[in-house]
């Protein structure tokens, strides 16, 4: 099939990679245009064959709301746009309106595969009508990993951010615990190679994940995190997680005191917030702070 990409950052531009390996043909607009197959989003909807589907790649929020706004008067009635950035769910459920008042279908999509995903695939959450989920089906089985499971038709238009935000929440708990217990082992003199303590949980025990592999590269390129200041951003989905816990009643104290502890890395040099930093670096190539 044919698809039209809008944004060709780290993540766009490794996606729209998979998707022509898997045969199909991509048509990228991006506003750097050494990136771009085409400069225009007029251009990009020209030349793709209707009906058309259109993913947007952008940061969540104003970039994301222009570009809905005008492929909303660029497409045609029967056309899709899907939204795979960081978007609030609350979001997609305006922009499913806004699209369908002119005949335009919209699929919301959770990405989740950082730098990594283009080797490895994409893990998808998507929502979205049955029937527009159909037609960008064979996108989604280009992008997700091999085998059965890696993607989800997560139910209703706003779904899909829905999930990966629920997701991304778990992945700050997980990121804080494995801090948290580096941390300690770091601090006591009976333990002398906190390294090889990480690298021996990879193998036979229940707290082996990608995310504990990641953390173990992360010591081999700098054993102590010598490099890397105690500062870590936070998304923005980890504070969307924890007011919509709150909206419907749900505790999430590992979540919220993970959140909390980003925040406190605003104010000092964090020693948990080194691992968190190197941690998020390693899988989705996000920016770190190196010492002065």
């Amino acid at each position: 099939m044919e698809l039209g990409l809008i944004g060709l950052g780290k993540m766009g531009g490794n996606m729209r990679e998979r998707i022509r390996r898997a045969g199909h043909t991509v048509i990228g607009y991006d506003r750097n245009p050494d990136l771009a197959d085409v400069h225009s989003l007029q251009e990009l909807v020209d030349k793709l064959k209707g009906p058309r589907v259109v993913w947007v790649m952008v940061p969540a929020g104003a970039a994301t709301q222009s570009t809905v706004d005008e492929l909303a008067e660029l497409l045609s009635p029967g056309d899709i746009v899907v939204d795979g950035g960081n978007s609030r769910w609350t979001d997609d459920e305006k922009h499913a309106v806004e699209l369908g008042i002119k005949g335009i279908g919209f699929v919301d999509c959770g990405v989740s595969g950082g730098v990594w995903g283009l080797e490895n695939g994409y893990a998808l959450m998507y929502g979205g009508d049955t029937e527009h989920v159909a037609r960008v089906q064979p996108v989604f089985d280009a992008l997700k990993p091999e085998g059965e499971f890696g993607s989800v038709h997560a139910g209703k238009v706003g779904a899909g951010h829905f999930a990966k935000m629920v997701h991304n929440g778990i992945e700050y708990a997980m990121m804080q615990a494995y801090a948290e217990g580096w941390e300690l082992l770091e601090k006591v003199d009976s333990v002398t190679d906190v390294r090889e303590v990480f690298r021996s949980w990879q193998e036979g025990t229940v707290i082996r994940s990608w995310l504990l592999d990641l953390a173990v590269n992360a010591l081999d390129e700098d054993e102590h995190l010598d490099k890397l200041r105690g500062f870590a951003q936070d998304s923005g989905e980890g504070r969307w997680t924890v007011e919509a816990a709150i909206d419907n009643a749900v505790p999430l104290p590992a979540i919220t005191a993970s959140l909390f502890a980003r925040f406190a890395s605003r104010q000092d040099d964090s020693p948990q917030m080194k691992m968190i930093a190197a941690l998020r670096n390693q899988f989705g190539g996000h920016a770190v702070e190196n010492k002065k």
